[in-house]
């Protein structure tokens, strides 16, 4: 462990010198199944054979040129998201934080450009998380993540999720946008009703509010659609997205209607590296992957394989009570802490994560294969019998 690098993560004792597919290995050979993708990044496994190529190729051509010129392979993957979703326009930027910066700010512009430059508040929804900024711990709301950072950026107000009575009651006349997670991921795997996306997406309409979802771990693929609020059949006004977008090269993107982009006008909003030749062009490998005929169908067929395996072994009940999630985007819910069940899953030579509400959460490669989905499960199973009493 470098003394050099800052105390600000609580490490796991465990060093990887490659992936390959739905694997780590350590330097001196150790392989590890991967259930936790770098936190919902590297979607399609390690060292995806198309992804490097993309990688590759681009590296020997032009890394970087800056927003200053037209860049084609931005061009392409902003008409590759558009096409397949709801929007009409993308920002590119580097992370799911400011990802979801833009998103904020261009819902203010956006009312500011309708002679509304009072509104400026958010409703968000608690157990949420948004990002590590002032202003996404802000609108997350979680306390462990505000110590320290006080005062909290003034602009959000919280409710419960799939709540929509205390949503409308929120609603105020600074009110311009809502914002929520289809499924809170770091919150503890808890996926938003279908009614209530849809009941958000009327009252918006209704309020002249900005509708934004926070896709940045459960988008591209994630939930078994390309987007997991197409489950709900309602579309937002302005989307962030990034994990999975460049399975481990940094890259995120705010998404939004032409109407609420229109707002976003030059020297409005910038960055320096977002959107540049490398960036998209890992972007558009994977997409080319995700958005290939029976692959989103595939992701679906496994999803219901491991969870109903999950459920099945969910019978015992001093270990973990129950499955939610939607796709490959699991939680258990867990009776023992669940640092103790990750423990003892680690040391089965498999990887998962933590999350809030003592969960634990697995985020496989889309791309797992039904023998490593029966590998996972036999090693949990292990696990259990361990930790359980």
């Amino acid at each position: 462990m470098s003394t050099s690098v800052m105390a600000n993560y609580g490490r796991f004792d465990l060093t990887f010198a490659r992936g390959e597919g739905s694997y780590l290995f350590t330097a001196d050979g150790e392989r590890y199944l991967d259930l936790g993708c770098g936190i919902g990044v590297t979607s399609l496994g390690h060292a995806h054979p198309h992804v490097v190529a993309a990688l590759e190729g681009q590296a020997k051509e032009l890394w970087h040129v800056s927003n200053l010129y037209h860049i084609p392979p931005q061009a392409r993957l902003a008409e590759q998201l558009t096409a397949a979703s709801f929007a009409d326009r993308v920002l590119f930027c580097n992370s799911g934080a400011e990802a979801m910066e833009a998103s904020l700010k261009l819902a203010r512009i956006y009312q500011t450009s309708r002679g509304a430059p009072g509104r400026y508040r958010t409703i968000t929804f608690r157990n949420a998380f948004h990002g590590r900024t002032l202003a996404t711990i802000a609108a997350g709301g979680q306390a462990k993540h505000l110590k320290g950072f006080e005062p909290a950026v003034d602009a959000f107000d919280q409710v419960d999720l799939n709540d929509l009575a205390a949503a409308r009651a929120a609603v105020g006349d600074e009110t311009a946008a809502i914002l929520v997670e289809p499924v809170q991921g770091e919150g503890g795997v808890y996926p938003a009703d279908d009614a209530f996306l849809q009941g958000l997406r009327a009252l918006c309409d209704e309020a002249g509010l900005v509708l934004i979802f926070d896709e940045v771990q459960c988008g591209v693929g994630r939930t078994g659609r390309l987007f997991a609020h197409e489950w709900a059949g309602v579309t937002p006004d302005v989307m962030a997205v990034a994990k999975a977008l460049g399975n481990g090269f940094p890259i995120g993107a705010c998404l939004a209607r032409e109407e609420v982009a229109a707002a976003m006008v030059p020297g409005s909003h910038g960055t320096t590296f977002g959107g540049n030749p490398l960036a998209c062009a890992v972007g558009n490998a994977v997409l080319d992957v995700v958005l290939a005929e029976g692959f989103l169908d595939q992701v679906r067929e496994t999803g219901a394989r491991l969870t109903e395996r999950l459920t099945a072994m969910a019978g015992n009940k001093s270990v973990y009570t129950g499955v939610r999630g939607r796709g490959l985007m699991l939680g258990l819910e867990c009776v023992v802490p669940n640092m103790e069940l990750l423990g003892a899953l680690r040391e089965q030579k498999v990887l998962a994560l933590p999350a809030d509400g003592n969960v634990l959460r697995m985020l496989p490669p889309l791309t797992i294969g039904e023998a490593e989905i029966d590998e996972a499960c036999d090693a949990l199973e292990r696990a259990c019998s361990q930790v359980g009493s």
